[in-house]
């Protein structure tokens, strides 16, 4: 009897989407303000705003490092990650004052600078022989990326 193969899947659907081979987070746009959010919003949280019509737009893949903290503590059961070991969570600023939070990855926690050029990146979080691999976008160092 053969093994049944399961796809990659994200972890959560509709938060990213692969284009040409580059990873891209999916955000929306106000139509009247140009107000972008992430993640994917129903309409434009603006209370200034009169018109509340957004659409779907694909985020910058590239942005700086605005903040991070390390996460030393195991989080609860509801969070899975195969291999857990401390991780560094940062806020990436991807321009037009749209900041996101991610999981930074490929960076000693120790060479981890604010300011450093990121890039988005998509990885497994974890397996599960019943269900495949689960995968989350992260940030990773964009050393001679272009951030913007």
């Amino acid at each position: 009897m053969m093994a049944q193969q399961h796809a990659s899947t994200p972890v959560v659907e509709g938060l990213f989407e692969i284009v040409a081979g580059t990873p891209k987070l999916i955000g929306s746009r106000c139509q009247a303000c140009n107000n972008i959010y992430f993640p994917q919003s129903l309409s434009c949280r603006n209370p200034e705003c009169r018109d509340k019509s957004v659409e779907q737009t694909f985020l910058p893949h590239c942005g700086t490092l605005y903040s991070f903290t390390v996460q030393r503590y195991q989080p609860p059961p509801l969070f899975r990650m195969d291999h857990w070991s401390p991780y560094a969570l940062g806020l990436v600023d991807l321009g037009d004052g749209l900041q996101v939070m991610g999981m930074l990855t490929r960076i000693a926690l120790d060479e981890i600078i604010i300011g450093m050029a990121l890039k988005l990146v998509v990885e497994p979080l974890y397996s599960d022989a019943g269900i495949g691999e689960k995968l989350t976008y992260k940030f990773a160092s964009a050393e001679g990326a272009w951030a913007g």
